[in-house]
């Protein structure tokens, strides 16, 4: 197939340009259906392979070292294992309507099987560092006949975490495992044996894929209750595979360094799907992604190796990969950065324009629009510190809600709201109708849970998460904004801020930030340093927390949870204190964690107290911490 943007009809031999709303409106003149050339990520692959078939689809790295190896596999190969592994599901049972969950991480087998699984029933990305019980309430949600998973592996407890939740899964029929023994007992069968067996120039189940057929379903959000899980159609991943390689101008032979995970839209769709529909090779950075600290470690001599036009990656890698130095290393490849997924500092994206002459472009959006949204055109101002615009065919509003979550009414400019957006990319329903109440804001336009302001030219700022304000004696404090002055202090490297429970205000907020390798800072200093900068008096933070690293999610982002409890122990503990000293041989410990009722729990546990003290010793914990908002409960050991 010729032309520049492979998934798409009517595109030629140049990019066009859409530097105004006349000229985006001049392109959506042409409607979408009319443009897309694949109606199913199976076709779009396959699209993307015939552009040149011998060349480089992935680049597997067992090491992040630009001198490593890489194992390659072209277009071609790609193509057929994908086949493949469509095939060897079919052959367990897998049908058009079945759930092929699997526990994975970034291995060549990883894509095969997310592609296969949407080529032959429904695919499940799971997160393989969930705890056990998590991930079996996922598959119970998901419905899950088939679990493709890594087989047992010195360094990874995979393995033992299915085989302690194979018995709460009554309805799996098989378990495929890669890089393990097969079992006809228990139903485990090899990957490789499997694949091996199937033919790879063609499915075998002849299934004919349309685009509003379910794709995947991927879990979101969330942490307590019945997992939510996203329903995909192909439609929705291919939008973003085409809108992300119309808006990135991606082109065949294209090189991504990648490390994001296949459980999270990101790597699955904008970086994975986006990149072999369009002829382009992903470079893997080695099983653990963008975890391994080798991969940040090296990045400016891989970025050497492998010529990407594009630097992708979340706030976190981005803001790392500044600390280390380039030392020569050839860069000239890159024509821009871009991220997403939680706000890009604005303090990282100066540095990258400042640095090294690249612009920023940060994109938006979420597992529920299939990823990207909004994103800066190449052929516009890059506004730092906004998302951009909204990609072609989709729009963005922010409105004012009601007490039932729908509309009362479009924000003006300049006005902040919450976002709502719609479009191919958009979802219809989450897999239990359940969670559907509430997240959309009217039909078509699901709600974000972000605030956000647009600007009188479109582009879309936000402001902060609904359920991240800190609400300090009624006051509402957005983070976002502090954080962003803590990441122009010079020795910070990551901040977050949350609120910290207090029994007058509700919520106090704490800073909680990780410095940068040989920095030193003072509490009291950094303190200063924000008050100086900020009007906003009530949101200077009254303390701040220096951590050796910060928590994380499985994909870079900041995991607030974790520092919200940390917040909360620190303030039970003080509450606390000198409750043991007065009873000689008592001892008092604090945690804080989940609870599927309360969302979060103070745990109090006290060891050697007498039957007949509890009582007392109860009676003084409730007047100590019943101010809370917190809920809390007492244990005795």
């Amino acid at each position: 197939m010729g032309g520049v943007h492979l998934l798409d009809r009517v595109i030629g031999a140049a990019w066009p340009r859409l530097s105004t709303a006349a000229d985006l409106a001049a392109f959506e003149a042409v409607p979408y259906a009319d443009r897309i050339a694949a109606q199913s990520t199976y076709e779009a692959i396959a699209i993307g392979a015939a552009h040149d078939p011998q060349a480089p689809a992935l680049k597997f790295l067992a090491r992040a070292d630009p001198d490593c190896a890489p194992r390659t596999i072209s277009h071609a190969e790609f193509l057929g294992r994908v086949t493949q592994t469509a095939n060897l599901l079919h052959a367990v049972g897998v049908g058009p309507t079945d759930v092929v969950s699997f526990l994975l991480p970034l291995l060549p087998e990883s894509f095969y099987t997310l592609f296969g699984a949407e080529a032959a029933g429904i695919a499940n990305p799971v997160n393989p560092l969930l705890e056990a019980w998590q991930i079996a309430e996922i598959l119970r949600a998901a419905d899950t006949r088939v679990l493709v998973t890594l087989g047992p592996m010195p360094g990874a407890d995979t393995w033992e975490k299915v085989q302690s939740i194979r018995d709460q899964l009554p309805r799996l029929r098989a378990i495929v495992v890669v890089g393990g023994m097969p079992d006809d007992r228990r139903d485990v069968h090899s990957f490789e044996q499997l694949a091996a067996a199937q033919p790879a120039d063609r499915l075998v189940g002849a299934r004919r894929i349309a685009a509003g057929d379910p794709a995947a379903l991927f879990h979101t959000g969330g942490t307590t209750g019945t997992p939510k899980l996203v329903r995909h159609t192909h439609g929705n991943q291919v939008y973003q595979a085409w809108v992300i390689g119309l808006m990135l101008r991606s082109a065949p032979g294209n090189h991504l360094l990648f490390g994001l995970p296949l459980f999270h839209v990101g790597g699955a769709l904008t970086q994975g799907l986006s990149v072999f529909a369009t002829g382009g090779c992903a470079v893997v950075l080695t099983a653990r992604g963008w975890r391994d600290p080798d991969a940040v470690r090296n990045v400016w001599r891989l970025v050497e190796r492998y010529r990407p036009v594009t630097l992708g990656g979340v706030p976190t890698v981005l803001a790392a990969a500044l600390n280390v130095a380039p030392d020569g290393a050839d860069v000239s490849s890159l024509q821009r950065v871009s991220g997403g997924g939680s706000a890009i500092p604005v303090a990282v994206a100066q540095a990258y324009t400042e640095r090294f002459r690249l612009p920023v472009l940060e994109v938006y959006g979420m597992t529920e629009t299939a990823s990207v949204h909004t994103i800066s055109y190449l052929d516009r101002e890059v506004r730092l510190g906004a998302v951009g615009q909204a990609v072609p065919y989709s729009r963005v509003r922010v409105v004012r809600v009601d007490a039932h979550g729908a509309v009362a009414g479009d924000c003006a400019p300049g006005e902040i709201g919450v976002v709502a957006m719609h479009g191919p990319g958009v979802f219809s329903g989450y897999a239990s109708a359940a969670h559907n109440h509430g997240a959309f804001v009217a039909p078509g336009w699901v709600n974000s849970g972000d605030l956000g302001r647009l600007d009188e030219d479109g582009y879309l700022w936000i402001t902060g998460r609904a359920k991240d304000l800190i609400i300090r004696g009624g006051h509402n404090i957005d983070p976002q904004p502090v954080e962003e002055i803590l990441y122009r202090h010079p020795a910070v490297a990551l901040a977050a801020m949350v609120g910290q429970p207090d029994a007058y205000a509700g919520e106090l907020p704490l800073a909680f930030v990780q410095l940068k390798p040989g920095m030193h800072a003072a509490a009291d200093e950094v303190i200063d340093f924000v008050r100086a900068r900020t009007p906003e008096r009530a949101a200077v933070p009254v303390d701040v927390v220096f951590v050796d690293a910060m928590p994380l999610t499985a994909v870079g982002k900041v995991f607030k949870p974790s520092l919200r409890h940390a917040a909360a122990r620190r303030v039970a503990e003080r509450l606390l204190a000198g409750l043991a000293d007065a009873m000689p041989g008592v001892g008092i410990a604090v945690d804080v964690g989940l609870h599927a009722t309360h969302g979060s729990l103070i745990t109090v546990r006290a060891t050697g107290v007498a039957p007949a003290q509890r009582d007392a010793v109860a009676a003084e914990v409730r007047r100590r911490l019943g101010p809370l908002v917190m809920r809390h409960e007492i244990g005795w050991d």
